[in-house]
């Protein structure tokens, strides 16, 4: 028996025009993959798309290759996730499931209040398959607080479980605050726990279950994920044997710079000087900057001369992080405030005034600071397509901008 376990594919989680295909693309070198090893099966553990309802372009060349795999007679089982996930029960996985494209494992009934998981059976090897889905903030974990459990680990033959959640005992410790689940909640006794959600890399044998494992995201998912795992990947098993099959879409090139005592043209010169002789084809390059300037302001760094220099030597994309350096001209500010409004009225006090801005009084500054917060943190509607999400949000801000100005 040799199948694949994919998780967190994440299609058009990207919005930048140059990486919006960039898991499109990953995952249909994750199938390509899957072919040439002669898989009999393939697994994915939630969170195919991005969105319950991913952009066509998107979708025609995901649904161009379930349709190469079924033609080759490779089954796919899936369980939706948390971005899959829909409240309405309306997603697109149900046309493609319906299509007869792959099939959703997370079947059963209810029974007195309990809820009762079938298997599916894979046809070539017999391999006997079930799992539970995943929903926005772990509210699937009441499915598990209610699943008969004793049916499933009387089941005799090789099954497999395949989830969407994290697990409390098998978070790394920057994830401790990431809401999960005890792993007494699994049913035991099955041989492979096919995990997804938490975007890690991890395999572990654990007695009284089988093997737990998490594949990672098919490519990384933000800024973050793409300093940490540099590139995504999948697993490939076989009898007893897990192999992590990496997808190298671009290079990844990284670069930290600590700019405690440097003036903005410092920074900017520290910047270039590192990628002077650095070969940048075909490259990701990620720039994070931390630490408190001597003189000047962030937006005093020459971010457009930078980006310049390093597309003129062939870097594909170029990302920045900033938000962890500061200026001298603003002061550190402690508080002992205990909840987030408290915390950023207090911010916003303390820096009142530090920024001109033409006939406001402070009090009409903030105002217009929290009205402002209010609106960008908005979030897009169910079914509300992005380009009237973002022209929601726009309207809004020019309409506060023009009330308060």
């Amino acid at each position: 028996m040799k199948f694949a376990h994919l998780a967190d594919c994440h299609i058009g989680s990207w919005r930048d025009p140059k990486l919006k295909d960039i898991s499109t693309l990953a995952f249909c070198k994750a199938i390509d993959k899957c072919i040439k090893e002669k898989i009999d099966f393939i697994l994915i553990a939630g969170d195919l798309f991005n969105t319950s309802f991913p952009r066509l372009d998107n979708l025609k060349t995901v649904v161009s290759k379930f349709k190469q795999l079924k033609d080759l007679g490779i089954p796919v089982y899936i369980v939706p996730g948390s971005h899959d996930y829909s409240p309405s029960g309306k997603t697109i996985l149900d046309v493609l499931e319906e299509a007869g494209l792959f099939f959703n494992v997370f079947k059963g009934t209810v029974e007195n209040g309990k809820l009762k998981l079938n298997f599916t059976i894979d046809k070539n090897t017999g391999a006997k398959i079930t799992g539970i889905l995943g929903k926005r903030g772990a509210l699937e974990k009441t499915y598990y607080e209610k699943l008969i459990t004793e049916h499933l680990e009387k089941e005799d033959g090789y099954k497999i479980f395949l989830f969407h959640s994290g697990i409390d005992e098998l978070k790394p410790k920057e994830m401790e605050n990431i809401l999960s689940q005890p792993l007494s909640l699994l049913p035991k006794g099955f041989d492979y726990y096919a995990g997804g959600h938490v975007h890690i890399v991890d395999d572990k044998q654990i007695e009284g279950y089988g093997r737990i494992a998490y594949p990672g995201p098919l490519f990384p998912n933000s800024f973050a994920e793409l300093e940490k795992l540099e590139r995504g990947g999948f697993f490939i098993v076989e009898d007893e044997n897990v192999k992590w099959e990496p997808i190298q879409i671009y290079n990844v090139e990284k670069l930290e710079v600590d700019c405690n005592h440097l003036s903005p043209d410092g920074v900017k010169n520290k910047i270039l000087e590192h990628f002077k002789n650095k070969e940048l084809n075909n490259t990701l390059v990620l720039i994070r900057l931390n630490g408190t300037l001597e003189s000047g302001k962030p937006s005093d760094i020459d971010f457009k001369e930078i980006f310049e220099y390093l597309y003129n030597k062939s870097a594909y994309f170029v990302m920045k992080s900033s938000h962890a350096v500061s200026s001298k001209e603003f002061e550190e500010v402690k508080t002992d405030a205990r909840n987030v409004e408290d915390i950023e009225s207090f911010l916003i006090k303390e820096h009142l005034g530090q920024i001109k801005l033409e006939n406001l009084t402070l009090e009409k500054e903030e105002e217009l600071i929290k009205n402002l917060m209010r609106i960008l943190v908005t979030e897009k509607q169910e079914g509300e397509i992005v380009p009237d999400f973002e022209r929601r949000v726009k309207e809004e801000v020019s309409r506060i901008l023009e009330l308060e100005l």
